[in-house]
């Protein structure tokens, strides 16, 4: 008997037909509980802004030695201290010197510092080839500083600009840059700096596809654990000009960099750079330049979630720092609050040419 209704529901009823029953829908939950609008006088925000302790503890983004980056400018010859008239402050520093700056930033907490150099003329030709040699300015500038100050990390520019007769970031045939030659430069630049004791490899030329081929150019020479940070978007902007002077290039620029470096009125051309260099292996993120950019940063932090760098470039400097002279601006409230701007806009840390006076001042 039990048989016969076994195969009578099993003909009746088959298994896919109540699979495809529809559930059944919950009821709804019922709540009483409304949330309040806020309004004067039960919600006061001054409440929280009344004490210092208070601020504190309810600040939402905080600025530490630890976010800084420090670029440096390096020169031959030995206790050089050499002033940049566009960059009041900031100095070009013989090696020694140089060392001796970077052992009291590693003190007040600067994790890196970033090498640019300052190229003699005669050293500088058409295809960059002093880009390539071992014992280049950076090259010697890094071993220096790793042999007396092992624990800073310490990044490397990638471009050709310093080193090319033209002021440009690519090898430069018939007025047009060259993309794929290029790269291949790139990639002899960034083992030779990797081979020296570069920690981070940062490419700044804005060239297609260097990254995936700096990366694999690293990994075939055997330093996997060199990091790339791309100078992913990076502007075609007028706020260079006191950084070409710094490195030597500015009155050697024939042309501009439009053809390289993306158009300032572009958003999502950035976001398109930036997954293209994460694909290839880049490690960090850079915006370039800052303040000016932030809107890029902000989209690029929450896009990606990725380490997110923004660079407040020289003419940024320059504006806070003539301003500050004319006794029109506060030096120590603008310089605190541009860099807060970086932090609020999702950077995770910023180069700046303020970091060593930042990292004095968060220290006392």
């Amino acid at each position: 008997m039990v048989k016969q209704l076994s195969l009578y529901f099993n003909s009746v009823y088959k298994p896919c037909e109540f699979a495809n029953l529809p559930k059944p829908t919950p009821p709804p939950i019922k709540t009483t509980m409304t949330i309040p609008t806020p309004h004067f006088p039960t919600t006061r925000l001054r409440r929280n802004r009344r004490t210092p302790w208070l601020r504190n503890l309810v600040r939402e983004n905080t600025l530490s030695a630890a976010d800084l980056i420090w670029p440096i400018f390096v020169i031959e010859g030995e206790g050089k201290q050499e002033p940049i008239s566009s960059m009041p402050g900031v100095n070009r520093l013989s090696i020694d010197v140089a060392v001796e700056k970077v052992k009291e930033a590693a003190i007040l907490g600067i994790p890196m510092i970033a090498l640019f150099p300052n190229t003699d003329a005669k050293l500088r030709n058409e295809t960059a080839s002093e880009a390539f040699n071992s014992k280049n300015i950076v090259c010697r500038a890094v071993r220096a500083i790793k042999s007396a100050v092992p624990q800073i990390g310490i990044m490397c520019d990638v471009a050709l600009d310093p080193y090319t007769s033209h002021g440009h970031d690519g090898i430069l045939k018939d007025g047009i840059i060259l993309n794929d030659e290029s790269v291949k430069a790139l990639v002899k630049q960034a083992v030779v700096q990797a081979k020296a004791g570069c920690d981070v490899i940062a490419p700044s030329d804005m060239m297609d596809g260097r990254i995936g081929a700096i990366r694999q150019g690293l990994d075939a020479a055997g330093f996997q654990d060199v990091a790339i940070m791309a100078y992913s978007a990076k502007y075609a902007s007028g706020f260079y000009g006191p950084f070409r002077e710094a490195v030597g290039s500015g009155n050697l620029l024939k042309g501009d960099k439009l053809t390289y470096q993306m158009d300032p009125a572009n958003s999502d051309e950035a976001l398109r750079e930036v997954a293209l260099d994460i694909a290839e292996g880049a490690d960090m993120v850079m915006v370039k330049p800052g303040m000016p950019y932030l809107d890029i940063v902000s989209r690029v932090k929450r896009e990606f979630s990725v380490p997110t760098f923004a660079y407040q470039v020289s003419g940024e400097y320059a504006m806070l720092m003539a301003a500050v002279a004319h006794g029109w601006l506060d030096a120590d409230k603008v310089i605190v609050e541009s860099l807060m701007a970086f932090k609020r806009a999702g950077a995770d840390g910023i180069l700046t040419y303020f970091a060593l006076d930042m990292a004095r001042k968060l220290k006392t």
